[in-house]
This record gives structure tokens, sequence and C-alpha cells, in this order.
């Protein structure tokens, strides 16, 4: 995709972007944190698969802010794709797609914990363009743009490498939400010189790989509002994502998982190889 449609699609929208995330969350989001009641808590497909009524306010705002900011775009939400899986195949379509997850840590979210934030990626045909991640109640905001770069409250993002010989610090799929093949290939990082943890809010791990705070992760499901926004930031920041195939995510879906994203080159082949890739 030339810098000339990358220009046209998103013009000098990033910042009106960043306002209108602002924007839901200010509105949507934080007057509901750590107020949600009982009946503002939905099981989905599980107890471990929450909504709220912030989740949905939030997207139902954005919704409607992106689209107007970007007439003929078109959205794939969270919520909106529970309530009809036909809407997630626009990723497939012609029109520019905006990805959104609305409150990414939802769990985090009901329990008053301040590790979730609100991600929007915008794509078309599969490419992710740009993202945005916010962390409302952490004051942190990052921004990545394709080929541009990444960075966090306006200041650049490089994910760096990890020292040479240094603990791989990788957070993983929570058990929970991993199949049994899923989670023997998990076991793999189960072994000398790596330190797996179950991860939080998928962007906010995201953002710690982007930073240099955190190696790697090793992720088993690929819904693309949890990733999308990430997986460019990662990118813009110098680090890379492979599938078990050793071929790079796709946010279309088809992916053979679990896949890893991380700081370098290096520490994605060493942690894919570990999950069985060969």
């Amino acid at each position: 995709m030339s810098d000339e449609f990358l220009d046209h699609v998103l013009g000098g929208r990033t910042a009106e972007v960043e306002e209108a995330v602002r924007k839901a969350a200010a509105a949507e989001i934080m007057p509901r944190f750590r107020q949600l009641t009982a009946d503002d808590i939905v099981e989905k497909n599980g107890p471990h698969d929450l909504v709220t009524v912030a989740d949905r306010a939030a997207e139902a705002h954005l919704t409607a802010s992106l689209t107007a900011l970007l007439p003929g775009s078109v959205v794939v939400g969270e919520e909106a794709v529970h309530a009809d899986p036909a809407v997630y195949e626009a990723l497939h379509g012609d029109a520019p797609v905006w990805i959104v997850d609305p409150v990414d840590g939802t769990r985090q979210f009901v329990h008053g914990d301040p590790g979730f934030c609100t991600l929007v990626a915008l794509a078309r045909h599969g490419e992710l363009l740009a993202s945005w991640t916010y962390a409302p109640a952490l004051d942190e905001f990052a921004v990545a743009v394709r080929g541009r770069g990444a960075t966090l409250n306006g200041q650049p993002l490089r994910s760096g490498s990890p020292a040479p010989g240094a603990v791989l610090h990788v957070a993983t799929s929570h058990p929970d939400y991993s199949s049994p093949d899923q989670k023997r290939a998990l076991l793999g990082l189960v072994t000398e010189g790596v330190s797996p943890r179950p991860c939080g809010s998928a962007g906010l791990e995201y953002l710690a790989v982007a930073r240099g705070a955190l190696d790697g992760t090793a992720f088993s499901w690929e819904y693309a509002w949890d990733h999308a926004a990430g997986l460019l930031l990662v990118t813009e920041a110098g680090g890379t994502h492979l599938t078990l195939a050793g071929e790079p995510y796709r946010i279309t879906g088809g992916n053979a998982l679990p896949f890893t994203t991380a700081r370098d080159a290096e520490t994605a082949k060493r942690i894919r190889t570990l999950l069985g890739g060969r």
C-alpha cells in the first residue's frame, strides 16, 4: 500500500481519532469505573467472558464518531460481532475498517483494576494502517502509524532487545481460554531461561512489549480486536510477530496458533520454537 493511499485514507485524522477515543472513554468508561453494579455486568460465554454497560456504550460511541470521521468506513467491534458474527466479514471487504475493543481487560475493569484499555485500529484489505491504545485509568496513550513509528504520550517507542542471556519474560494466554493442544504448546515455555505468566489486558501486554518492559507474548486466540492495535504498535516500535507456521499474523484469521509477538526477530523465533514451531 502506497504512502499516498495511506495519506488519503488517514489524512490528518490521527489526532482526531485520538480525541474520539478519549471522549468515548471520558463519557462511557471512566464514569462507570469502580461504580458498576451487578446489573451492569453480563456473562457472555462463561464466567471469564464478561461484558458491561461500559463496553457496549463505549463501542456505540466509537462506532458513531469513527465512521463520521471517515465516511464509507465500517466498524468491526467486539460487541457488534458478539451480537452478529457476520459483522466480522468486513475485515475481508474493500471498505476501510475500524477494529474496536471498547474495554480490553473487562475482567480487570470489573474488579476495579486500572489495567484495562480501549483499542482502535484502522485497516484495509487486511493491512493495518494505524492504531490507538488508550489506558485511561493509567493516563497512557500509544499511537502507531504504518511505516511512521510508534509513540507513547507523544514520545517515541522502541522495543529494543533483551539483554544477552537474560531470562525472557513472556505473557501467555490464560489457561481458561486455551484448548488442550494449545495448553500443551504453551507448556513449551516452561523451561530454563523463560518466565511465562498469564496475560492481563492483551492491549497493555502489547504496549509492554513495545516499550521493552516485556519480552514477548504467546496467544492462542485470534480475534482481531484484541490484537490488531497491539501488533502494529509493536511492529512500529521495532518488534515483530510470528505464527506457529513461521508466518506473520493475519488479522483476517486462519493463523496457526499459538502465535508470538516479541521485541525483536530473534526473540520471536526462540518463542515460536519453544511453542512447537519448526
